[in-house]
């Protein structure tokens, strides 16, 4: 989540609690389903946990009077899909909310808390999860459970799909959008995982993010190969050094920067924010796509990297069989972030020129290309109306992430994923999902409940 934040005064201000229902304190409701998400450690390594999850979310869908729930057992963990039927004949086709239930694991001794035990302190939710997204999980329950106990009736089915791999292998999403289809079909998709807000320390908004596009995920394994022999007697060529001098070639080659409807438009929010130099280089780029130059400078600052261009790096590395052999091969894994309508194949292409015929460039796993999803105008209402109730006049940004998601495997299918979290964060110190001591502001958690019981009904009606 590329979030944004309110200063962090503000963080120790507690929310109001919901008048809805004068019988059930929302906000309470809300604290109790993060924390005991939180302490359930539902890593995907840990099926049983997971599933343990799965468990204790459908018992609170079904407390709160759902009873349209399949849970789906896949690659040794669950999903589960959750229908509100629309009352009566419905006025729309239906909606599909989005997340994941697997995080990634943290190690205790590598925290000063347990990160598989919500703390709340100095204003903030710690534990891993409160950003990646137990909290985006609990919003959607929440929202739900919250509405059905209110009365809504929605005039549209609204299906909640809850992924229990989306951190490693993705297969949950995978199966939804295609073999599981008819149980998550829908016009639309509002997805948990992506958008929100961030704000500087000292209050100054930098703005809330919708997401509509992501790059796709593909690996490839460079491979040098030689011979080999007897290390007292070096050849004149070797397979490491090659692979190295591979690696360098990979390091220092740029992609051909581009543009589409999302990066477009969030680059031209972000030329206003910026005056000096890289404010420039945005302006330069935004007036002629083809101006590497300006696209190498707008990539060299820490909060816009990789979003100019497909970005390539090495991330594993092995070689050599024996200490006193020469190796006879070297490989290296490199991780692309490709985007969106670019051909995973060109870019293999693309790799193999610029390294050389020294070492060999060929896929490792499979990649799922998703195109840009256009900016519904309807859904950009909702979500701005919604943000500004709580940050008047806040810059409302179309986001593409660099990184992937559930919504990219419904992407591809053809329906329209649109990021709309109202989490916010300060930046950069609270960008802390998937490392030591993940926190949300107490303040930004409470707020994002009310956000998707808004959006939620405001769609649904």
């Amino acid at each position: 989540m590329r979030s944004l934040l309110l200063a962090a005064s503000a963080l120790t201000l507690a929310a109001p609690a919901s008048a809805a229902d004068p019988a059930v304190d929302w906000q309470a409701k809300g604290r109790e389903l993060l924390e005991k998400s939180i302490n359930i450690p539902s890593v995907t390594t840990r099926p049983e946990e997971v599933k343990k999850y799965v468990a204790y979310l459908k018992s609170e869908f079904e407390k709160g009077g759902f009873s349209d729930i399949v849970v789906k057992d896949y690659a040794g963990t669950q999903a589960l899909i959750v229908r509100w039927k629309a009352k009566g004949t419905p006025k729309a086709k239906p909606m599909l909310l989005l997340g994941h239930m697997d995080v990634v694991d943290a190690k205790r001794e590598d925290w000063p808390r347990d990160p598989f035990k919500m703390v709340e302190e100095d204003g903030y939710f710690y534990g891993r999860g409160t950003t990646d997204m137990k909290n985006g999980i609990v919003a959607i329950t929440h929202a739900l459970l919250r509405l059905k106990a209110e009365g809504f009736q929605p005039k549209r089915d609204i299906i909640v799909f809850f992924s229990g791999d989306e951190e490693t292998d993705g297969e949950g999403a995978r199966l939804a959008s295609t073999e599981w289809r008819k149980l998550v079909d829908a016009e639309f998709a509002l997805n948990a995982d992506a958008g929100g807000g961030a704000f500087t320390t000292d209050g100054a908004p930098l703005g809330f993010g919708v997401q509509t596009s992501e790059k796709m995920f593909q690996s490839f394994t460079l491979t040098a190969r030689n011979p080999g022999g007897h290390s007292s007697r070096p050849r004149a060529d070797n397979a490491i050094y090659d692979l190295a001098t591979a690696l360098k070639k990979l390091e220092a080659h740029r992609f051909a920067p581009m543009l589409n409807e999302t990066t477009r438009a969030y680059f031209q929010f972000r030329q206003k924010q910026e005056k000096g130099p890289l404010g420039d280089a945005m302006r330069r780029w935004l007036a002629n796509e083809a101006d590497g130059a300006a696209a190498d400078i707008i990539e060299a600052d820490p909060l816009e990297v990789a979003m100019t261009r497909t970005r390539c790096v090495a991330t594993r590395l092995e070689g050599g069989h024996a200490d006193n052999a020469l190796p006879q091969t070297a490989r290296a894994l490199v991780n692309c972030r490709i985007f969106p309508g670019v051909e995973a194949r060109a870019v293999q292409a693309e790799l193999q020129a610029a390294i050389g015929s020294a070492v060999t460039v060929e896929p490792f796993g499979s990649s799922t290309p998703s195109p840009p999803s256009p900016l519904r105008a309807d859904i950009l209402k909702v979500f701005t109306s919604s943000i500004h109730k709580r940050h008047p006049g806040v810059d409302i940004v179309p986001q593409m992430s660099t990184g992937a998601t559930d919504g990219l495997f419904f992407r591809a299918t053809g329906m329209p994923v649109y990021g709309v979290s109202g989490a916010w964060i300060i930046s950069p110190e609270d960008e802390r999902a998937h490392g030591k001591d993940e926190r949300i502001p107490v303040k930004s958690f409470y707020e994002d409940l009310d956000h998707w019981h808004e959006m939620v009904k405001a769609l649904a009606q």
